[in-house]
Order: structure tokens, then C-alpha cells, then sequence
């Protein structure tokens, strides 16, 4: 039986996600502690075997994947597949001023994500249909291989939902997807299973001390 192994991983800590501001499409930089929960995956995965990485081309993401990538000689492909969710006229505002200005669409966010679109927004089902079109392609492309997946919260949420079975409802159910927490899902032949769920124990620092 052949096993085709997915490490799927969140970008590091930013400025904008200290400052609890909505990013979606827009960027903001890693943080000193962002680079160092980077460096921290990075030594925790020294020993594995990686045949090729994946990261969204956001700068946060893409310099995640730099760094987790290290010295090795594999390619590091940029797939606008796994972008974080468009957040629309959100994007680059506070969350408690999306949240006053639309209390509705900012409930539906957390407790019925089914239900949100804001203008010019992505729905979390358009992301999960092109974030699984794209994992199932690098699955049949890399049979038999490793490959690392660096990318946001909501892709990782959407992602391991549909492969837990669970509905988009149970989207923000447990485990917390710190920055940088390890995700590891094996396929095998129309099957999978998952490894690893929101893994920290690379982390140097508890995640409530960073």
C-alpha cells in the first residue's frame, strides 16, 4: 500500500494578527516571535523527509515556507489555491470594528459560517472547494512522496472539517490552529488518516506564553 504523507502547517504569528486585524488577502509581516515558531517547525522537522513544499503566496505564508524549507534542495511552489479566506471590506480592520459594523455577518463568522458573505467576500465553502481541489491534486501528483502545505487558519479549519467528516457548522470546534501547529494527514490508496491535529510540541514556549 502506498502512503502519501501531508504535513499541512499555518503561517507564524504577524503584526496584523497582534493587532487583531482581519487580513484575508492583504498581508502584514512575520513578527520576531512569528520567524521564531517558523524556526521552531523548522527544527522539529529536521529529521523528516520532504519531497516538495506548497505555501500560499501571501508573504506571510511564502517566508514561513522559506524557513520550515531550510537548506533543502526541493522545489517551493507558490498556489493561490491556498490563500486564506477574501474577508472583503474587512480585510485590514480590527475585529471589534467589523464587529460593530456588521454584528450579524461577524456572528455568522464564528458561530455559522455557512451563512457569512460580506461584500466582496469569499463564502468558507468557495475556499474548501478550492483548497481540496488543489490537495488532491498534489496528492495524485506526489504519490508515494512527503510534501509540506503552508497556508492560513480558515484553509487548515475548512480542510480538516470535510476530512474529519465533520459539517461546516463544528468549523471553530477544537483544536485552536496556533501559528506554526503541525497537521499530518497520511492517504493510502482512497483512504487517509490523520497523524497529527493542531500539534505544538515543537514549540519552545507554552502557546499561552506566546
Amino acid at each position: 500500500m502506498t502512503t502519501t504523507t501531508i504535513y499541512l502547517t499555518r503561517h507564524g504569528q504577524t503584526e496584523w494578527n497582534v493587532q487583531h486585524r482581519m487580513q484575508g488577502h492583504q498581508d502584514s509581516a512575520l513578527t520576531p516571535l512569528g520567524i521564531q515558531q517558523a524556526e521552531w517547525l523548522a527544527q522539529g522537522m529536521q529529521g523528516t523527509v520532504l519531497d516538495a513544499v506548497y505555501a500560499s503566496p501571501s508573504l506571510r505564508a511564502f517566508r514561513t515556507a522559506e524557513i520550515i524549507r531550510g537548506e533543502r534542495n526541493i522545489p517551493l511552489h507558490a498556489a493561490e489555491a491556498f490563500m486564506e479566506l477574501g474577508l472583503g471590506e474587512w480585510e485590514g480592520r480590527t475585529s471589534e470594528e467589523n464587529e460593530v459594523t456588521h454584528p450579524d455577518q461577524y456572528s455568522y463568522f464564528w458561530e455559522d459560517p455557512i451563512k457569512f458573505k460580506i461584500k466582496d467576500s469569499e463564502t468558507f465553502e468557495e475556499v474548501k472547494l478550492r483548497a481540496l481541489a488543489k490537495l488532491q491534486d498534489i496528492v495524485a501528483a506526489h504519490r508515494g512522496q512527503s510534501v509540506l502545505i503552508v497556508t492560513h487558519t480558515v484553509v487548515i479549519k475548512v480542510l480538516m472539517t470535510h476530512l474529519e467528516g465533520r459539517p461546516l457548522h463544528k468549523l471553530w470546534d477544537l483544536p485552536y490552529i496556533h501559528p506554526t501547529c503541525l497537521n499530518r494527514i497520511d492517504f493510502k490508496d482512497g483512504s487517509h488518516e490523520i497523524v497529527l491535529h493542531g500539534d505544538i510540541s515543537h514549540y519552545e514556549s507554552d502557546a499561552d506564553e506566546v
